[in-house]
Formats: structure tokens, C-alpha cells, sequence
């Protein structure tokens, strides 16, 4: 990390895991789906609102993502891109517990540039459906914070033990460190 008057610069290495799930998109999107559910929108804004304990919070978070993981966002690409005459499906998702990014914020609030995690479901030209996400851990440890890094490769591995259970191929790099 070098820094120029008020400004830090970190060159990090962007490390794009992209899985072929061997599923139809519609199979995986479903399983996808199923296993990383949609925030609770509305128990979060009673929590705000109530000024709830953050042991709540973290109930509230575990029992929303099994696999440790909810979907914030996302994005069906594929009608907007469809205007322009393309047929691939896509869809993009942010992705991430905010009781994991808490761990990390408290540290450096900077880390919300990554977290949550950003991932798509695309099909190819040939029909072949990916899954792609860039590798946690590698990206956190840009940050140059052992705790921060720590967390990274903690999400490395959730993200191996989501795949195991999606059934599609975990990349070697998640289950190392």
C-alpha cells in the first residue's frame, strides 16, 4: 500500500473463480437460490428500528443463511441485454452476511467496497452455465489487516463448503491457507 499525499493506493491481485455447475441455468439458479435465501428485508428494518442487540442481529442472521450466505441484490441481466439481441441468460447477485462483514467493518469500514460478494449465474454460447465470484480471501487481503485477511480466507472457505453442498466442482485456491 503506498500513499501520495491523501490519497492510499493497494494494487491487489483479482483472482475470478468461474465453475461450470454441469446444471441447466433454471436447475443451478433454483438450487442457488434455495440455499443462499433473500435477506430478511423486513426483520432487518425492525432491528433498526427497534435498536435490536447485536446478539440478535446475529440470531436473526443465522437463521436467514444456513449456508452463510444471503442475497442482498440482484439482477436479472438477461431482458435489458435482450434489447440489444442478446439470448444468454445472466443473472448477478450480491451475496454475503453482514454479521461476517461486521468482523471486517470494525477493522476497516472500507471493506464494504467488497462485501458483499458479487457473483453471476451466466450461460455460454454453448449452453454450459457458470457460476462466477472473485476469490474472497484474495481480494480482503488487499486491505493489509490480519484480521481483515483472516475473515477473507474464513470466506474462502464458506464459499468452498457453499459449493460442496451445491454439488459443483470447489476450486482448489478456497481450500487452502
Amino acid at each position: 500500500m503506498t500513499r501520495s499525499g491523501g490519497v492510499l493506493e493497494a494494487t491487489h491481485e483479482v483472482r475470478r473463480l468461474d465453475i461450470d455447475v454441469g446444471l441447466p441455468f433454471d436447475v443451478f439458479r433454483g438450487r442457488y437460490e434455495q440455499a443462499v435465501p433473500a435477506m430478511d428485508d423486513a426483520t432487518l428494518a425492525r432491528m433498526i428500528r427497534d435498536g435490536a442487540g447485536w446478539d440478535e442481529v446475529l440470531r436473526a442472521a443465522a437463521a436467514n443463511a444456513p449456508h452463510h450466505f444471503m442475497i442482498y441484490w440482484s439482477f436479472e441481466a438477461t431482458p435489458l441485454m435482450g434489447l440489444a439481441g442478446h439470448h444468454l441468460r445472466c443473472v448477478e447477485y450480491l451475496m454475503g452476511n453482514h454479521t461476517t462483514a461486521e468482523r471486517m467493518y470494525r477493522h476497516d469500514p472500507g471493506v464494504m467496497l467488497y462485501a458483499p460478494l458479487r457473483t453471476t449465474i451466466h450461460e455460454d454460447v454453448r449452453g454450459t452455465t457458470w457460476f462466477s465470484v472473485d476469490q474472497p480471501g484474495a481480494t480482503f487481503a488487499s486491505f493489509g489487516d490480519p484480521h481483515v485477511t483472516a475473515v477473507g480466507v474464513e470466506l474462502d472457505h464458506n464459499l468452498a463448503a457453499l459449493l460442496e453442498h451445491l454439488d459443483v466442482p470447489v476450486p482448489e485456491r478456497l481450500l487452502h491457507r
